[in-house]
Order: structure tokens, then sequence, then C-alpha cells
């Protein structure tokens, strides 16, 4: 046997192994491959066939020097190698083009549903905003407090290093701050003379309203901490709960400040607006008692207070 003819029989018998080594992946994979794939790659699997038939074939014949039958099964194996290149580009062209048309289609529906996220978020803060505007009206001498309540509680709260979804929640539970108080009476609300004992007690009681309206309601469920905490104090002497220290949760400690600085620098009913330095040195005067002393600092390092 001439050294040429036993390269053929080696190369061709390592070719047969190949192909049954193909063929036993091309099965684990036609296992996992979508449905609509699955009949195109019986065809694969078909063809892989087709050539490991012919490669014991080619051996045979060529081992037993039988050359005309060997030029037949030749002409066949490579005949059968076209059809399975063609197969090949058709079958990855169309997963490609399906990949694309799945990408294009996903990338659609992500941008749909980001921008009906959008549209959701915005219709959010807008019944947010129209329902602290109608407490508003209710009490017209804070008008506008609530706006620059928030935005001052925002300000303390990103100089503070809160996260983004942090500060969503702290703007919604700014805004809202005062919906408890959509049941307390107006006799109550509105009067401008000394509450009485039962009164004050009666007004106290509007963060639990605040957060019984708002923690079953799914977007404000975790924007409760200022409406239910913020007239909690430091030392432990404020309401409805009596928390103290860490207790009480940061948004609320950062918002008591800047609602306190918002409710003096401002005219009220019952006092005229406080110079800028008289309030700065109230706020500084209730460090560790009324107020968290970390948020106290970080406010008066602010340059309102400079």
């Amino acid at each position: 046997m001439q050294s040429i003819d036993l390269f053929a029989i080696i190369s061709t018998s390592l070719g047969a192994v190949i192909l049954c080594a193909s063929l036993y992946l091309s099965n684990k994979t036609n296992i996992c491959i979508p449905k609509e794939f699955q009949n195109r790659w019986y065809v694969v699997n078909f063809l892989i066939s087709f050539f490991i038939v012919g490669y014991v074939l080619f051996l045979f014949f060529l081992i037993n020097s039988l050359h005309l039958p060997l030029k037949l099964i030749t002409g066949m194996v490579f005949l059968g190698g076209a059809f399975f290149v063609f197969l090949i580009i058709h079958l990855t062209s169309f997963i490609i083009k399906r990949i694309f048309k799945n990408e294009k289609k996903i990338e659609q529906i992500n941008k749909d549903l980001q921008q009906a996220n959008i549209e959701l978020e915005d219709a959010y803060t807008t019944t947010i905003e129209g329902w602290a505007l109608a407490l508003e009206l209710r009490d017209k001498e804070t008008e506008g407090h609530t706006r620059r309540v928030t935005a001052m509680t925002l300000r303390l709260a990103k100089a503070w290093g809160l996260e983004e979804v942090a500060l969503t929640n702290i703007f919604r539970g700014a805004l809202l701050h005062d919906i408890g108080k959509m049941a307390v009476p107006d006799s109550i609300l509105l009067n401008e003379g000394e509450l009485t004992k039962e009164e004050r007690l009666i007004m106290q009681e509007h963060p639990k309203h605040a957060n019984q309206m708002l923690s079953d309601i799914p977007f404000l469920k975790n924007a409760t901490n200022i409406p239910y905490c913020h007239h909690e104090e430091w030392d432990g002497t404020g309401y409805p709960r009596g928390l103290k220290g860490k207790e009480i949760p940061i948004e609320a400690r950062i918002f008591s400040v800047a609602d306190t600085w918002d409710a003096l620098i401002n005219k009220r009913r019952y006092h005229d607006a406080w110079p800028t330095e008289k309030v700065c040195e109230h706020i500084a005067s209730h460090s560790g008692s009324k107020f968290d002393p970390e948020v106290v600092s970080l406010f008066l390092q602010l340059d309102l207070c400079q």
C-alpha cells in the first residue's frame, strides 16, 4: 500500500470520527433549540449521518482498492457537502435575521415600557401635587410652603448623600407631609387662637391619619416616613410615637429641619417672618433636643446661614 493511500485512510478515519462527534453534539443541541428551528436541524443531522455513511464506504473501498465505486462515493460526498454548506448558510442566515428581528422588537418594547414608566411617574407626580394643592387651598396661610419645604428637604437630602430612589420617596413624602390634616376639622385646623388640650391632641393625630391613608397605596408605601414621622423629635418628646434619636427615619429628621426653617422664615398668622440669622440660631439651639445634630450641622453649612 502506497504512503499516499495510507494517509488517505487515516485522514478519512479521523473525518468519520469527527463527524460522529458532530452528530452527537448536534443531537444535544436539537433538544435545546426553539421548536421553530428543530425541523431544519433534523436536516442537518440527516446530512451529517449521510456524510458518516459516505466516509465509511469511502474508507471501505479505499482499503480494498475499488476505484470505480470510490469515484462514485466521492462524487456523492462532494454533492452532499455542497448541500450541507448551503443548508448551514441558510440556517445561520435565518437565525441571524430572527435574532435581529427579535432584538428590534425587544428594543421597541423596552422603549415603550420606558415611555409608559415616564408617563406613569408624571401621572403620580401630578396626582401628588394635586393633593398638596388641595391642602394649601384649604389653609391659604401655608400657600407655597409645600413646594418650598420640599425643595429644601431635597437639597439637604442630596447633601447628605442619599440615593436617587430615596430622593424620589422624599419628594413624594415631603409634598404629602400634611396629608393627614385632611382628617382634622376646620374648626381646629383654621383656628387662629390657642388650641385647647383636646384640640391639640386631635391635631397631633394627623401623622397617624397620613400613615393610614398612604401606606396601602403601592407607589407611596415607601414615602410615608416623612408624613408619619416629621413631628418626632431627637430627644423622644415628639409625636405620634415618641421615637428617639436614629429610631426616627433620616428622611423625617432632614425634613423637620427644613420644615422649621420654612415655617419661621415666612410670615404666619401667629408670628412675623424671622430674620435669617435668628432662624439659624433657633435651629442650632435645638440641635440634640428637637433635631438630629448631624443634620443641623449639615444645614448650617449651607449658604442660607452664611
